[in-house]
This record gives C-alpha cells, sequence and structure tokens, in this order.
C-alpha cells in the first residue's frame, strides 16, 4: 500500500518532465498552432454568423458521415435484433447530420446548447492540464484559458435564445483566440527552456 502511494508522485513527476521536454523539443509546432487558432479566433470574432453556420453545417457532414458508415458496418452483423438497432442508430445519424448539413439555419438553438456544453467541458480538461503542468513557464496560460472557455460556455447557455444567431460564432472566436495565446505563450516557453537548457 505505502509502496503504490510512493509511485504516484514519481508517475506524476515523470509525466510533467515529459510533457516539458514534449514542449520544449516541439515548440515550433506549438507556435504554428497558436497562430492558426489565433487567426481562425479572429477571423470568427469578425464573422460570427458566418462562423455560426459554418460549425453547424461541419457537425451536420461529421453526423451524416457517421451515420452512412454505421449504415454499412450494420449490414456486416449477422443477428437479426443486433442490424435492427445498428440500422436505427445509423438512419438516426444520418438524419440529424442531413438537418443540420443541409438546413443551415435551423436548428442553431440545439447546436447552442451543444456547443455551450462541449466549451465547458473543454475548459475543465484544459484547467486539469494546467494544473497538470504547474511549475512549466506559461502554465498559467492553460488554466486562464480554461476559465475562459467555461465562461463561454457558461455566456452561451445563460444567453439563449436570443444571442443564438451570433453568440455561437463570437464564442467559438473568443474560445479559439484564448486557446491560440495559450499555445503561443506555451511554446515560446518551451523555447526559452530549451535555449536555456543548451547554453547550461
Amino acid at each position: 500500500m505505502t509502496d503504490q502511494k510512493d509511485m504516484i508522485p514519481q508517475d506524476y513527476a515523470a509525466a510533467v518532465a515529459e510533457a516539458r521536454r514534449q514542449i520544449s523539443e516541439h515548440w515550433g509546432w506549438f507556435l504554428g498552432l497558436g497562430i492558426v487558432f489565433v487567426l481562425a479566433g479572429l477571423a470568427s470574432i469578425a464573422f460570427p454568423l458566418v462562423t455560426t453556420i459554418a460549425a453547424k453545417v461541419a457537425l451536420g457532414w461529421i453526423f451524416l458521415v457517421s451515420g452512412v458508415l454505421a449504415l454499412i458496418h450494420s449490414f456486416s452483423i449477422t443477428r437479426w435484433g443486433a442490424l435492427l438497432l445498428n440500422l436505427l442508430i445509423g438512419a438516426l445519424y444520418v438524419l440529424a447530420g442531413a438537418y443540420l448539413a443541409f438546413f443551415p439555419l435551423t436548428g442553431i438553438l440545439t447546436l447552442t446548447l451543444l456547443l455551450a456544453a462541449l466549451f465547458i467541458a473543454e475548459g475543465v480538461m484544459q484547467v486539469v492540464m494546467g494544473a497538470r503542468l504547474r511549475g512549466h513557464e506559461g502554465w498559467i496560460w492553460l488554466i486562464i484559458s480554461g476559465l475562459i472557455a467555461i465562461a463561454a460556455g457558461a455566456m452561451i447557455a445563460m444567453d439563449l435564445p436570443s444571442s443564438a444567431g451570433w453568440a455561437i460564432g463570437l464564442l467559438v472566436g473568443i474560445n479559439f483566440l484564448s486557446t491560440g495565446l495559450s499555445f503561443v505563450f506555451l511554446s515560446l516557453a518551451g523555447r526559452k527552456a530549451k535555449g536555456g537548457g543548451t547554453t547550461a
């Protein structure tokens, strides 16, 4: 029992050290990804309605493709009951995907609720990741980004239904922007750590 407790801090320290090493070695990729997120965030904020419709259509195509794959897969099932269940699930995915993809100005309220839940979940994950990287330069930006995402999700949920037409695009942009900035700051900290390691 005591051995397991002693191993937990060592495993945690090893995971943190590995995360720091990955950021330091690949800081350029983190920087590039951060810049892409920042640009996407600025574009989303500038054109919120377009972003809302684009997000809805993209989600629709994801559902549509998933439904078609589920329908194709269902024909490889030999049991009659399982075949019917998989056909039903695939058909529901196809119908939901077609509704979202081919009727872009309808169902925005449903998408708004879904996006609010995704923002809150992503924010919690970023806060947890920031806490795990504690001690590494830039870790606080991950926590700030996570808190912004949580706040964005709460704002979406509380502002319904009046702001559904523009809030999704605006808040997607804010989320992209905060995520991009967190990656930029992490990458710069990783570059600094790598430079310090090589000169020492």
